[in-house]
């Protein structure tokens, strides 16, 4: 009697931890996809360059710099 009752007992664990594990997994990859569904895709700059034509800015800036700003290029020069 004592041996069946230990065979029960270790099925019952058996069974509920596979359960358990099933439940978890299907939990994690409805989360997983439905964090992958919300998330928003990145977004791309649509505008132009426009550079700063102030006068005191342009009293600061180098030859060129004035250059890649004249071509429509986003400077990479100081």
């Amino acid at each position: 009697m004592n041996g069946i009752r230990k065979s029960v007992a270790a099925a019952a664990i058996a069974g509920s931890m596979l359960i358990g594990g099933v439940t978890g997994a299907v939990l994690y990859s409805a989360t997983t996809i439905v964090a992958s569904a919300a998330s928003p895709s990145p977004s791309t700059a649509t505008g132009t360059f426009v550079p700063n034509e102030d006068p005191a800015h342009e009293a600061g800036e180098s030859a060129a710099r004035e250059a890649q700003e004249n071509a429509g290029q986003v400077p990479t020069i100081p």
